[in-house]
């Protein structure tokens, strides 16, 4: 049997041999998982709302809406708006000097006040990313507890640059990352339009529980 030659045309051939395999295995497996990793970021989402919004009997869900590229998930029970869940991140901040992104849930009353948040995506350092999301609702730790506050009368910012906020242990830029999220969903929710809309999702069975 005749040997091949070694010569750069072989090579190459060779070369995307293998790269056309393995491109389509890669294919392939991204079409497995992606369908399961979209349907898990979905139900967490989902859940998310659920958690962060007032716990009111008979509260539906209004179509999404977006504002300053923000997306809103308006409450209604019957006409009357009774809060907002907002999804806003670090990304795309350019004013923010950080390097991790993550994304929240935080979900505010009619008044304002944050009722819960939701870590739903981060890129921190292994640890912080596990404090934040408990550190601003330790209900023990006033200083560390932004539910049941708003942005209008309390100062979301740390205490190291004057405000109300306590930051994490040895990370005060995240810190400030988190709280400067929090005032861009604020600010979202400060100018929507409350408008009850038709079609809307109800977020309780018919017993009046929650789902």
């Amino acid at each position: 049997m005749a040997k091949l030659q070694s010569s750069f045309k072989n090579m190459a051939l060779s070369l995307t041999c293998i790269t056309v395999v393995a491109a389509a295995a890669l294919a392939g497996v991204y079409s497995l998982t992606k369908e399961p990793i979209d349907n898990a970021k979905k139900e967490k989402q989902e859940s998310a709302i659920s958690k962060v919004l007032p716990q009111i009997e008979g509260m539906t869900i209004a179509e999404v809406d977006t504002i300053d590229g923000l997306i809103l998930h308006k409450a209604y029970v019957g006409d009357k708006w009774v809060g907002t869940a907002v999804e806003t991140s670090t990304k795309g901040n350019k004013n923010m000097p950080f390097s991790g992104e993550f994304k929240l849930m935080v979900g505010f009353d009619h008044e304002g006040n944050v009722v819960e948040y939701e870590v739903l995506e981060q890129s921190e350092t292994p640890g912080l990313g596990a404090q934040m999301t408990t550190w601003f609702k330790n209900a023990d730790k006033p200083g560390q507890n932004i539910l049941g506050k708003t942005p209008a009368t309390t100062e979301f910012s740390v205490s190291k640059d004057g405000g109300d906020v306590d930051a994490i242990t040895a990370s005060t830029i995240t810190s400030r990352a988190f709280l400067e999220v929090v005032v861009k969903a604020y600010n979202a929710i400060a100018h929507q339009d409350v408008e009850a809309v038709s079609s809307a999702t109800d977020l309780t069975t018919e017993e009046g529980g929650q789902q």
